[in-house]
């Protein structure tokens, strides 16, 4: 499909049915499917422009995994390059087995040159479409890949068979080194360069420059069902998505299934997964469409204002009178998408997004809160160095992001690890503030003093707290939205408004009947988005903006939450492979 070498590898699809062959399911634990990640240098070429990327198994995107609910996965990783590495398995809860989560310095130091770490995990009551990618650094920029986690066997979707189904994932293209673009932003205090394209499977498409023949082509049959499993792994945009003259149904996100409604066009964060339905039309249409996908913007800074297009293309029916027909001179349908800072689409498309919350498939929605949180999330500004001059705001100081002001300082050595042996000490201290220690008119005139503060804090919860989180943008230096994503955890969105979160009328509007679940949510600009959670995953999960910009600039934290009094209910020690720094 599109892309060969990322999704119809021979080698890849040897592998896995040799792997899928040789192991019998069993109903309750599933399978143990084996994966081998090497990490090594490819040269791509994007927009006429030839570099080498890091890549796995030299694919880019990288490798397809699937899996069934309840499999374990044992995914060894090798790097052969220069970078530390280390991956995250996006949205796998991660069910007493933080150890292989991935971020790197929170659950484990990077894989050095040379070395390896099998993530060994398994998949407990989830399925739908996640993803992976590397999670130091910018790197993410080109190391990542689809995770498909079908039904147990026998059990079926909430919804029709689909014909096929077929990963969609967006990306970004540096014709730069992203690793170049972020460390130049970090030492300048000034925001980054911006990407040169945004891609579909890997493929810019042709509204970009030398790119007709790097398009995405989805071939589908007239009258069938699709399901398209859609990622968003941009490192910077939300986009917003359509495909021309098609209907797209949502059924699913973040693996989680939801009430299904139609919709033209969706919006996607970075970091969140959706899985629709497209319901191709009944007869050949004597035409091919555009599937495009652009940014919705919220911030001041600069962004990469182009679109990426892919087409649907429908096959010829057989023993048709179509056969003198050229899909080049076939008419080429175009779809309207909302206008990049349409706030109010965004709105509108977030909260009709329900749990299925039924009896297969409940909400189970925290109804009692044990600890509540108010976060503030947004930029600031960090003091420029003695001699230097600096890019950010007023030429005079750096760019900056924070929660409660603090902005999250990554140790040297993971926290996972000090937690867990008791050596806290000089790594991090448990005392992020559970509110702003300033209270400020968030979303009103900002303060005179836009300064962070810097350090490495943490949130330390007894197992099985409930908790609830009100995340509140601020406009500091400007309202934006924040693709928040928790580790560890999926969370309900119990509610969400404008301006400042008012605790003593806005709870009473909560959605504690069938919220949607997610473990990635858009923080609205100017705005506020509360979740629920139960903290019944001992270990330390890390908790931050999925604009990478964002989090290289602070905007993240981490918590711990400790182990329970039963045996399951608490986290077992490392693996001997776990990489040292």
């Amino acid at each position: 499909m599109g892309s060969a070498s990322a999704f119809s590898s021979p080698t890849f699809l040897v592998f896995f049915s040799i792997v899928t062959l040789c192991l019998v399911p069993d109903q309750v634990l599933g399978i143990t499917r084996h994966y081998k990640f090497d990490i090594k240098l490819q040269n791509v070429t994007r927009l006429c422009h030839t570099k080498s990327i890091v890549s796995v198994n030299g694919q880019f995107p990288g490798p397809r995994i699937v899996a069934r609910e309840g499999d374990q996965l044992l995914i060894k990783v090798v790097n052969h390059v220069s970078n530390n590495i280390s991956i995250h398995w996006h949205g796998i809860r991660q069910l007493r087995s933080g150890w292989a989560d991935g971020p790197a310095y929170v659950t484990q130091c990077p894989i050095q040159t040379g070395q390896s770490y099998v993530y060994n995990f398994t998949i407990v009551g989830q399925r739908g479409t996640l993803w992976w990618h590397a999670h130091i650094s910018w790197l993410r920029s080109t190391l990542y890949g689809p995770i498909v986690i079908l039904p147990k066997r026998g059990v079926p979707y909430p919804f029709a068979k689909p014909y096929k189904e077929v990963p969609i994932i967006f990306g970004e293209w540096f014709n730069a080194d992203p690793e170049a673009v972020i460390t130049q932003a970090l030492q300048t205090g000034g925001g980054p360069n911006v990407s040169d394209a945004y891609t579909i499977n890997g493929l810019p498409g042709p509204l970009y420059n030398c790119s007709a023949k790097d398009t995405f082509k989805l071939k589908v049959k007239p009258g069938k069902t699709y399901l398209l499993r859609l990622i968003n792994a941009a490192l910077n945009d939300e986009l917003f998505f359509s495909i021309a003259n098609h209907t797209l149904t949502i059924v699913d996100v973040d693996a989680s299934y939801v009430k299904p409604f139609e919709t033209k066009t969706l919006l996607i964060t970075p970091g969140q997964t959706s899985n629709v339905l497209l319901k191709t039309k009944p007869n050949y249409p004597n035409a091919t469409f555009f599937m495009t996908a652009r940014p919705y913007v919220t911030g001041q800074g600069t962004f990469d204002n182009s679109t990426v297009a892919a087409i649907l293309e429908y096959e010829l029916p057989p023993n048709s009178l179509h056969t003198g027909i050229s899909i080049k001179k076939l008419p080429l349908f175009k779809p309207i998408l909302p206008a990049l800072n349409d706030t109010n689409f965004a709105t509108n498309f977030s909260t009709k997004l329900r749990s299925l919350a039924n009896a297969q498939f409940p909400a189970n929605v925290p109804q009692k809160v044990d600890k509540h949180f108010f976060f503030t999330v947004g930029l600031g500004t960090s003091p420029c160095p003695k001699n230097q001059t600096c890019q950010g705001p007023n030429n005079a100081t750096k760019f900056a992001a924070s929660v409660n002001n603090v902005s999250f300082a990554l140790p040297t050595t993971a926290l996972l690890q000090s937690h867990f042996f008791g050596k806290s000490n000089g790594v991090y201290t448990p005392d992020f503030p559970s509110s702003p220690l300033i209270p400020f008119n968030y979303t009103g005139t900002p303060p005179n003093n836009t300064m962070v503060s810097n350090g490495t804090k943490v949130v330390v919860l007894p197992f099985n707290t409930s908790v609830e989180l009100v995340l509140q943008d601020t406009s500091i230096l400007g309202a934006e939205s924040h693709p928040l994503h928790l580790h560890g955890f999926n969370f309900f969105v119990v509610g969400q408004g404008f301006g400042n979160f008012d605790p003593n009328k806005d709870p009473a509007k909560f959605n504690l009947i069938d919220p949607v679940e997610r473990n990635t949510i858009g923080v609205p600009a100017g705005g506020w988005v509360a979740i629920r959670f139960l903290a019944d995953n001992p270990g330390v999960w890390f908790m931050h903006c999925h604009l990478e910009v964002h989090t290289s600039w602070g905007l993240r934290m981490a918590w711990i939450v400790l182990d329970g009094k039963l045996p399951n209910q608490k986290l077992p020690p490392p693996p001997a492979d776990l990489p040292k720094c």
